[in-house]
């Protein structure tokens, strides 16, 4: 597999991972700050779990063109964090997230990255939907969520154990 730009937006340009990028990866989920709000235990990833990520977001990408994606600034090829589409394994669909180092927190990234996904997957799938969830504690994520103009659908404790809000967003909804 080679390095491809899945897509640009203004200021960002989404590429797919390859297995020379665990230790970005790992800086970023390695990070306990960031590690909060993606698992129940919060504690950052060890290298075994950053290459497993790495490995299967290649085989979504492969098999589903999507997966999640390095977030490369386009003003200086500096990595601000991951965003894209994982499979929510109990149901199958597409489910959006995002990861931004502390230092890029409050630029608009995370929302010009899952802006640009949400326009994405519409054009260049066949999926009608796609989920989203957040830890109840990360208002800045849920925010975000919301202003791509996802929809709240209920409360309850995701596959890793964090307590998540869920979001729907339907490709006919005129709010996306």
């Amino acid at each position: 597999m080679q390095l491809e730009t899945v897509f640009e937006t203004e200021r960002l340009r989404l590429t797919n991972w390859l297995p020379e990028h665990v230790a970005q990866l790992l800086a970023l989920h390695g990070d306990p700050i960031v590690a909060r709000y993606l698992d129940a235990d919060g504690e950052p990833w060890p290298r075994e779990k950053a290459e497993r990520r790495i490995a299967l977001w290649a085989e979504n990408f492969s098999k589903h063109r999507m997966g999640k994606l390095r977030l490369i600034r386009k003003s200086d090829g500096e990595m601000v964090g991951r965003a894209g589409f994982g499979i929510f394994e109990p149901t199958g669909e597409p489910e959006i997230g995002y990861a931004l180092f502390p230092a890029h927190w409050g630029q608009g990234y995370a929302f010009e990255a899952a802006s640009g996904l949400r326009d994405w997957i519409f054009a260049e799938t066949d999926w009608d939907h796609f989920i989203g969830l957040a830890d109840t504690r990360n208002e800045a994520s849920l925010k975000v969520l919301r202003r791509i103009g996802m929809v709240p659908t209920h409360v309850e404790t995701e596959p890793s154990g964090l307590m998540a809000q869920f979001f729907i967003l339907n490709k006919d909804d005129p709010r996306g």
